[in-house]
């Protein structure tokens, strides 16, 4: 796993083995990122990545010049991963919160230019993530909410729906 483009691009991003972690694979992050630069300006954005895990996106945006990134992580060791490997690579715009992330979209007062959602592919709420962030408006106007998921979800007839892209196993779908 690497970043792929940026200040910082090139270095490895490297959890330890024992990680149990579906890192999004480079091929399918470098295609995300390469539809993200033909619509915004990621050196102004405001990101929220929720289910970090290893913090590879939080990485990637940091790298490219976001604003701020606030990566929600609550498994203990990868939250640990994702804040030294910040401090590591002198990422200050990253800030990790160790926390359930559908209860951080429940009480987060903030809004975002992106919201970046990679739940577990099992995980049986995960169609509600979409509604969940709509409900309680924490994307700024323009903003774009991103979820990749397995290809067993389709969002298609979801009234906020804007694209799908899957590469392999990876599929991001893009709500407005």
């Amino acid at each position: 796993m690497r970043i792929i483009s940026g200040s910082h691009k090139g270095r490895n991003i490297v959890p330890p083995r024992n990680f149990r972690v579906r890192p999004t694979t480079d091929f399918a992050k470098e295609n995300l990122f390469n539809i993200l630069n033909n619509i915004v300006d990621i050196s102004e954005l405001e990101v929220l990545d929720l289910f970090a895990g290893t913090g590879s996106i939080s990485f990637e945006f940091a790298s490219r010049g976001a604003k701020q990134i606030v990566a929600v992580e609550l498994n203990c060791p990868h939250y640990e991963f994702i804040k030294q490997t910040a401090r590591k690579f002198g990422f200050e715009q990253i800030h990790a919160i160790k926390t359930n992330a559908l209860k951080f979209i429940s009480f987060c007062s903030i809004t975002y230019d992106i919201i970046f959602a990679d739940p577990p592919y099992e995980m049986p709420e995960i169609d509600k993530i979409p509604d969940s962030i709509f409900d309680h408006k924490l994307l700024k106007t323009n903003g774009l909410l991103i979820v990749e998921h397995s290809s067993k979800y389709n969002f298609g007839n979801h009234s906020r729906f804007y694209d799908n892209r899957h590469y392999g196993s990876v599929n991001f779908t893009f709500f407005k």
